[in-house]
């Protein structure tokens, strides 16, 4: 109960502290912030999409594969973040010149103080309404064709992915398995299984494509309720049909609940979804 406790302090002086005012931006020149805020109209509020583009999108004709990613003011810049940021800009930047790899980002902005509501698919009296079948609906129906329209996409599932942390990776998982025709690929990062019993039912009962793929991974120094939701969760994973060419699971050792542990994983995460 204490690693709960703490993982929901954590989350709340998140919200009421946003901006890391101490940290200097440093942007890729590939992260574009769309000029207008999004309507979600089922959640009646706007939010803020960042983009991050391959190097080669302007000096080519290529479509890419997209993947979708909660929590977006922590995904790129250390002057929008909680306390650090992912780094995914310099992440692919990276895997570009090494790999030859490219994907185009889309950073959806957490809702603030709605953030625990819009990443639950589930009721939990101590959060409140669940607000994550609108906010993945709105990811699916909305957002997504737009982006389709507006760039040079591969839009079929097999290169579309979905990837959050903590309730991301809980929000991530739930649009994975309710939405098989539109993600094919999926990064947990230390979920939030926790929050309520319900995924594993879930789980169990959905549909499974076995052309998905998932990615997930917990720090050792999470506390048991992370690790143990985990280990639980690729259990159930493997009884319906995920094996070792669909399914990575982690626990890394002395791994703690924060964006270092996420950023250190991207890689072979990337990797892993998109090319193995």
């Amino acid at each position: 109960m204490k690693t709960y406790k703490s993982i929901f302090l954590i989350a709340i002086f998140a919200l009421l502290n946003p901006i890391n005012i101490n940290a200097q931006t440093n942007v890729s020149k590939n992260v574009y912030i769309k000029d207008d805020s999004v309507f979600i109209e089922s959640l009646n509020r706007y939010r803020k999409i960042r983009l991050y583009l391959p190097p080669d999108y302007h000096s080519s004709d290529k479509q890419y594969p997209v993947l979708y990613m909660h929590d977006g003011q922590n995904l790129f810049d250390p002057a929008t973040s909680f306390l650090g940021e992912w780094g995914v800009d310099e992440v692919l930047d990276s895997l570009y010149e090494s790999e030859g790899f490219s994907v185009i980002v889309i950073g959806i902005d957490n809702g603030g103080m709605k953030r625990m509501n819009e990443y639950n698919p589930w009721e939990n009296k101590r959060f409140g309404k669940p607000e994550g079948m609108e906010y993945t609906k709105f990811i699916v129906t909305d957002l997504k064709p737009m982006i389709d329209k507006e760039y040079r996409t591969l839009s079929d599932s097999k290169h579309t992915g979905i990837v959050g942390s903590s309730m991301g990776g809980l929000i991530s998982h739930y649009a994975l398995f309710n939405y098989p025709d539109i993600f094919g690929k999926a990064g947990i990062l230390s979920p939030s299984y926790w929050l309520s019993k319900e995924i594993y039912n879930f789980t169990k009962s959905s549909d499974f494509n076995k052309d998905q793929k998932i990615y997930m991974a917990a720090g050792e120094k999470e506390g048991i309720g992370i690790t143990k939701g985990v280990k639980k969760m690729e259990k159930i994973l493997k009884n319906i049909g995920f094996d070792q060419y669909n399914l990575e699971v982690k626990i890394v050792p002395e791994q703690k609940h924060n964006e270092a542990f996420w950023h250190t994983e991207l890689p072979e995460l990337l990797l892993f979804l998109f090319k193995y």
